[in-house]
């Protein structure tokens, strides 16, 4: 992933910036909503990544589709347009989520399952990741029909996997072992 390290770096300056400023939770939704909407629009992510579109452009763009977020917010688009890095607006905004997830002890739980997992369902894995890891959770559910059932938990690097599509592929080994 070309530019990781830079976006490190500057998702830590805007965290100081903005924990200086007592702003990191309206700073961090700001960047939980530029990650969600480069993530869902190919155009924007497009945009961003192209040569050819001016920097004028980038900044007229991200400034209408970003319009209301917090200064520092505005700041660091300016910043990484005058630099020639808003390629990596949507690292940056990652690391920061990642940044300010980790100063308030909370951990991500990626939970695969075939379908999506209900309420019941999230609540209880909610609170044995909680025990697990002794950190208050957040979860995000992602759908792969390819386990065929059951589910996969990752938390940080820890992985349980207790999907069907494993269980299959444990008694195919035992059997082509023997």
């Amino acid at each position: 992933m070309s530019g990781a390290r830079a976006a490190i770096r500057y998702a830590k300056a805007v965290f100081s910036l903005a924990a200086d400023q007592n702003t990191t939770e309206v700073v961090n939704n700001d960047m939980k909503l530029i990650a969600n909407t480069i993530a869902e629009s190919k155009d924007l992510s497009d945009m961003l990544q192209s040569p050819v579109i001016t920097s004028t452009v980038k900044k007229s763009v991200l400034n209408e589709v970003f319009k209301g977020t917090d200064k520092s917010t505005l700041s660091l688009i300016n910043t990484l347009i005058s630099n020639n890095r808003i390629d990596i607006l949507n690292h940056v905004a990652v690391k920061f989520n990642q940044l300010f997830d980790a100063s308030k002890g909370i951990e991500l739980a990626t939970v695969t399952t075939a379908v999506a997992i209900t309420p019941a369902i999230e609540q209880k894995v909610l609170a044995k990741a909680k025990e697990l890891t002794g950190k208050t959770v957040e979860i995000k559910n992602v759908i792969d029909e390819t386990i065929l059932g059951g589910f996969i938990l990752r938390i940080g690097d820890v992985q349980y996997n207790a999907s069907v599509a494993n269980q299959l592929n444990k008694l195919k080994q035992e059997f082509t072992i023997n």
